[in-house]
């Protein structure tokens, strides 16, 4: 358990490094994630083909997977056009609600109970949310994308958990990955005739490439890695909500580069600290649960 946690946290300092990339980067949200997945793809390709890692999918299997992959795709093109149209801060944390759906889609795609404390956490985030959204009138654009995308990261996360346990971990990327890649693919001739301004030129410049190769590589391959390993000792929920944590490393990052200390206000502020309150309140009852089930284990209960 202490290596699962360990790995997640990992994962999550790693997470708060793509927003400030999503911000360097010049290329509009649509662009920037079919680059970000097809780095990641052809990367992922040639580490599987030389380490001989590469193993067949039964077709229905590689659909299943690819659906999920289709739904990371657009969790980046909602997450980057939130910090577009809003700025870094706004964006991590309205990355926040994912627990909240996550609280949603568990039980009714699992087909299990709702959790009490769950869903009361939960709503602690969406009121830090809610302050931030009524009086940042300015960012109401980037906080609604930010939502949309929140939604399809806990969909993601719910049906990884599942997949985890069936496919293993780099196999379940690999396939994921390529599956992404092919959908924004398809989606993007669409998607750039809609855009406004039009888009000029499709190549990133030298400082976006750099830009986007280490976001491929350290915050896609290696965060992903550390994440579905961690999602085999710990629940879905509470990978989600530890993801929470996020914003912390983004937005002081973003206060650091870009000062964006300058444009919030106090409700910013009130909102982050229920989020956050919202994360220690969960990290305590899963040390909780785990401590009891270690006592528990050691001590069994015997009939007489």
């Amino acid at each position: 358990m202490k290596k699962a946690f360990l790995q997640l946290h990992l994962s999550v300092f790693l997470a708060g490094f793509t927003g400030i990339l999503g911000k360097l980067i010049s290329l509009n949200e649509g662009l920037l994630t079919w680059y970000r997945l097809f780095i990641t793809a052809v990367t992922l390709l040639v580490i599987f083909l030389w380490r001989g890692m590469l193993k067949k999918v039964p077709f229905r299997d590689v659909l299943i997977i690819g659906s999920n992959g289709a739904i990371i795709g657009l969790h980046w093109v909602f997450f980057y056009g939130s910090i577009k149209y809003a700025n870094v801060s706004i964006g991590v944390v309205c990355f926040s609600l994912t627990s909240l759906f996550t609280a949603l889609f568990d039980p009714l795609i699992n087909r299990r109970r709702f959790d009490a404390a769950e869903l009361l956490l939960s709503l602690l985030t969406l009121c830090g949310i809610l302050l931030i959204f009524h009086f940042n009138t300015s960012y109401r654009t980037g906080i609604i994308l930010g939502i949309i995308s929140s939604g399809f990261a806990a969909l993601f996360t719910v049906f990884n958990k599942r997949l985890v346990k069936r496919f293993d971990t780099y196999t379940l990327g690999f396939y994921e990955v390529m599956a992404g890649t092919l959908f924004i693919t398809l989606l993007l001739p669409v998607y750039l005739s809609q855009t406004t301004p039009p888009v000029t030129s499709l190549l990133p410049s030298w400082q976006d490439a750099f830009y986007l190769l280490a976001l491929s590589w350290a915050c896609t391959i290696w965060l992903y890695a550390l994440n579905l390993s961690s999602l085999k000792k710990i629940s879905a929920f509470t990978v989600n909500l530890c993801f929470n944590l996020e914003p912390v490393y983004s937005i002081l990052l973003a206060f650091l580069l870009f000062e964006e200390n300058k444009y919030l206000g106090w409700t910013f502020y009130v909102g982050l600290l229920c989020i956050m309150l919202s994360v220690l309140l969960q990290m305590m009852r899963v040390l909780r649960q785990h401590r009891l089930e270690k006592q528990l284990s050691a001590n069994p209960i015997r009939p007489e």
